[in-house]
């Protein structure tokens, strides 16, 4: 049986908020960092029973630090212009000999 996960979306003119009710704790990370103070509870349910998130799209910059903090990856962000959020950007690593 293949699982299926349906995220709520949201859009605004610079990018989508996705949030997997599914993999949402509700552990409120994402609304504790969130920069502009657009992520707030959800009248929707987790998983587990909790309410999840949902954010305010008038307001949202789509700058992918909900995503960086969340622990479960229950958030996905998408910029229109197709680039990747700063935040949500690949850290990389080098070497040292």
């Amino acid at each position: 049986m293949e699982i299926q996960w349906k995220p709520n979306v949201y859009e605004n003119d610079r990018g989508i908020f996705a949030v997997f009710p599914e993999l949402c704790k509700g552990c409120g990370l994402c609304i504790e960092k969130c920069p502009t103070d657009v992520i707030h509870w959800s009248k929707n349910l987790a998983f587990n029973g909790t309410t999840t998130v949902e954010p305010r799209m008038e307001g949202c910059i789509v700058c992918g630090i909900c995503q960086t903090v969340c622990p479960d990856t229950a958030i996905s962000i998408y910029r229109h212009d197709g680039s990747n959020p700063p935040a949500a950007e690949p850290r990389v690593t080098q070497k040292t000999h």
